[in-house]
């Protein structure tokens, strides 16, 4: 099993008192550039360049998550890592994010690959959109929270995803040759 390097090259911006206009100035001007990330909440920005790494386990947990999703024939709208937002409060790009059932303006499902920086203090923008349940992938280890009322709680079973191995699901993820990772995640135990 080949694993990925131990050490990413990711680079993060922080800049408060940033108005709604000049974030969606901001964001225009990245419009074009990939592998740039942007979120933004209550005046805080926050731009993230990703790495090679980050988009291998990105790429593998997106596929491996929709290959099982498609076993379980379970339906889905995969909405990738497109904006979401909430007009002069939040926006953020999510590695991967799902709908369930039909596309719907906010994702049902956001996960969040960590690599350098970031992890469960993103969640207050989650909130702020609205998402229901939101993964992180960090050091090999999957975390997953559910929106309540109130804020996130951490969950051990997806409202959305039953039944999938999620110790097993972030293990793959780490092999750099996706047809190896996908014969990993399908071999059974």
């Amino acid at each position: 099993m080949t694993q990925l390097l131990d050490k990413p090259i990711e680079q993060r911006f922080i800049h408060t008192g940033v108005s709604w206009e000049n974030f969606k100035a901001i964001q225009t001007g990245f419009a074009d550039s990939p592998g740039v990330r942007l979120f933004f909440h209550e005046g805080e920005l926050e731009i993230l360049s990703t790495s090679p790494e980050h988009e291998i386990i990105k790429g593998n947990l997106g596929y491996l998550l929709e290959d099982y999703l498609l076993g379980q024939d379970i339906d889905f709208v995969a909405t990738g890592s497109c904006s979401q937002e909430k007009e002069l409060v939040a926006a953020a790009q999510a590695d991967e994010s799902y709908c369930f059932g039909a596309r719907k303006p906010i994702p049902d499902l956001a996960i969040e690959v960590v690599l350098t920086s970031g992890g469960p203090n993103k969640l207050k923008r989650y909130q702020a959109l609205g998402v229901p349940e939101v993964w992180f992938w960090e050091n090999g280890v999957i975390t997953m929270y559910q929106l309540t009322p109130s804020q996130y709680q951490p969950i051990n079973v997806s409202q959305f995803v039953k039944g999938i191995d999620l110790e097993r699901l972030a293990q793959c993820v780490t092999i750099e040759s996706r047809s190896q990772a996908v014969k990993a995640f399908r071999q059974v135990a």
